[in-house]
Formats: C-alpha cells, structure tokens, sequence
C-alpha cells in the first residue's frame, strides 16, 4: 500500500537511515564527552569515535584519515576552500576558475573573493551541462590558484569528469577542489586517482543528520595550505575551531559506511527505478524535454521539462509527493533556475522543469504511481492552460 507524501526529493536532503540513528544514540546520552577533553574516559570515547568516523570517510574516498577536516556542513566547507585557498596563496596568483552552474557557496564565495580583488572566470557549460575541458585549459594562466567545479550537480545532476578536470590542474600547477555532496556514497570517488586537492561533504545527502559536513585537505603531492577562517582553539588541525559535534560526526562515518558497502547495489536499483520513470513518463507524454546529460548523470536524479506546464502548478497538483521545481520566486516574480539558464535552456522549459530525486527507501511501486499520478496532471494542466496550445 502506497503511503504518501511520497518523497522523491532525495536531492534536496535525504531521510536518516535507522542504523545511523542507532550508532548516534549513545553519544547523546551515555558517551556526550567532548572530543578535546583528554583527562577522562569521556572524553577519550568521544575522541575516539571522532577518529573512527574520520577513518570510515577517509576510507569511502581514498584519503588518509588525517587529511579529513570536519565541518557544519557542505556550505562552510566550501567556503573554507575557496576562501582558504585565496588567501594563502595570494601572493602567487589572483585568478580562480569555476562554473555557472555551481551552488551557491561557491558563486557567492566567489563573489566575496571578487570583492576582495581576486578575478574569477565562470564557464557556461555545454547545453547537456559538462564543462568544456578545451575551454577550461585556455582559460588557466600564470594567475591561476584554483579550479573549482562540482562532482554532481544538485539540479540536473549531471557527473563532471573530474578525473580529467584534476588532472587537466595538476599539469597546470593548479588546485583542484570539486564540491562532492552529491556525489558521496553514490558513486566511487578516489581523491587519488581523480587527482583531487580539496573536496566537500555533507552527511545529510548520503542518509546521514543535518548539519555536519566535512573538507577533504591533500597533505602531499601537493600538500595543500588554508587560510584559517574560523579562529579559536585550533581545532581539526587548526582548520576548524569549534567543540566537535561528536553525535553528528558518528552518523556521518556510520552513513558513509553503509554506502560504501551498498553503493554497487543501489546504484544499479536506483538506475532502474530512475529509467523507469523517465520511460513511463516519456511513453505517456508528448514534449517532454531530460534537462543534462541523459546518461552522465547521478543514479537517482532525473530532471524534466514538461512544455506547456509551469512547475509550480504541477506540484501544486502533486500535493502527495515532495518534488523540487526548476524556477525560483524573488520578490513575488518568478525566475528560471539559474543552472537551467545556464545550460541555454528557453526560459518556457526552465519555468516547467521538475527534479525528480529517488533515494534509498523509494520503491517501485511508489514510481508507478508517481508516473500515473504526474500523467494525470500534465495532461489537465495542458488542457486548461493557453501555454499548453502548442
């Protein structure tokens, strides 16, 4: 039996799987030590769970464990990189390259780094969302400090070739850093291999809790240096002031685990449930436009332009399942999705876009009926609507 609101906005932050919670509890109640306390048994059981949970992310990513800097989140740990980045190695250069299509902790670090006097050159991908790797080359100059584009897109989800991205940095001399809280616990990632400098995480998109998020730092080969941007008593290897956030930092290890040991399995079933929909959808509806790359792109994300249909009407409709639109409202006007701008999308298509995102506890059947229940509604929007005369 369906139970609704379905959820199928898994891109957005995904639940907490139980066996996270259950590793979690006891550092609530029973181990609430605080990590830096190193006099008593509570604070070595904190400190040690904090470095098991650092060893458990290393692992998922191919880093040594102390490489790992802890974080609140994706957001701080982007703006750690960048900023961090800028300003440490600002007598050698004042050029940093990224992409339109990146989240906002990142445009707007850019942003506050222009402000600063840095120069910063914004790539438009190509219309199925990659970066162009020619282009990205001519753009790299002697200035040049640091390249940062995202592994997986949070909207259209599209998967950039970062290992030819870092690899295109490292024989420039250039910092790679690519925004990865997408893309962690879905599909392998190697700093190593990939050629990765600095990285960004988040639990809360791998079914881990909200508000703990890590930066991976290369310590060799280059080893890679930050301006500290949070002072205090020289937490995370003076990286990150601040009391650990002990509880989170188990769930994190614990949630990056689980996916490491799953992730082969439910990226093939979430392939197919993601294909599943597209087809189904597809099938029963005339113009019906896949936004990025229709293959290079996350396991379970899948956005569509339906023409015709606003997608706020259309979720307005689907009041029983959580989906995500393509257009944002700013003081009462509605405006296309900047990333679907990007990628040169019309604005009528960007304006009708949905982001669908299935995850770990989706089912089969909640797609079939996601896939009759979004028929049902396109086709009576477009019969109401002057926008669906086409």
């Amino acid at each position: 039996m369906i139970r609704t609101p379905i959820y199928f906005d898994n891109n957005a932050t995904t639940p907490t799987d139980p066996r996270v919670v259950e590793a979690m509890l006891p550092y609530f109640t029973e181990r609430f030590g605080n990590a830096a306390s190193r006099t008593h048994k509570l604070g070595w059981e904190a400190e040690a769970a904090v470095e098991n949970a650092r060893a458990l992310l290393a692992r998922a990513i191919g880093a040594d464990p102390t490489e790992i800097v802890f974080t609140s989140g994706a957001t701080e740990s982007d703006n750690l990189a960048l900023k961090g980045v800028a300003e440490a190695y600002a007598g050698k250069g004042s050029h940093l390259i990224t992409a339109q299509t990146e989240h906002k902790a990142i445009l707007d670090s850019c942003k506050h780094l222009e402000k600063r006097g840095f120069r910063v050159t914004y790539l438009k991908p190509r219309p199925d969302g990659l970066i162009d790797l020619e282009e990205l080359a001519d753009t790299i100059t002697e200035q040049t400090l640091l390249v940062s584009i995202m592994h997986a897109n949070n909207e259209i989800g599209v998967l950039q070739d970062v290992a030819a991205i870092g690899h295109l940095c490292h024989e420039q001399g250039v910092l790679f850093h690519t925004d990865a809280s997408q893309s962690l616990g879905k599909v392998p990632i190697d700093v190593q291999k990939m050629q990765i400098d600095l990285a960004s995480f988040t639990a809360h998109k791998l079914y881990g809790p909200k508000g703990i998020g890590a930066l991976y730092v290369r310590r060799r080969d280059p080893q890679v240096r930050l301006a500290i941007q949070m002072d205090g008593g020289g937490h995370e290897r003076g990286f990150r002031s601040g009391t650990l956030n002990v509880t989170g930092i188990v769930g994190f290890g614990k949630a990056a685990q689980i996916c490491q040991e799953e992730m082969e399995t439910e990226r093939r079933r979430l392939t197919f449930l993601r294909d599943k929909l597209k087809n189904g959808l597809r099938s029963a509806l005339s113009d019906v436009t896949i936004n990025g790359h229709e293959t290079q792109r996350l396991p379970g994300n899948l956005n569509l332009s339906f023409a015709g249909v606003e997608s706020d009407s259309l979720m307005a409709r689907l009041s029983d399942v959580a989906l995500s639109s393509g257009s944002a409202c700013n003081s009462g006007e509605v405006t296309p999705s900047y990333v679907l701008k990007a990628i040169s999308l019309p604005d009528a298509l960007a304006l009708s876009a949905v982001r669908f995102g299935l995850g770990r506890f989706n089912t089969e059947e909640e797609v079939d009926y996601v896939i009759g229940r979004c028929v049902e509604a396109v086709n009576g929007l477009r019969e109401l609507s002057p926008l669906g005369e086409r």
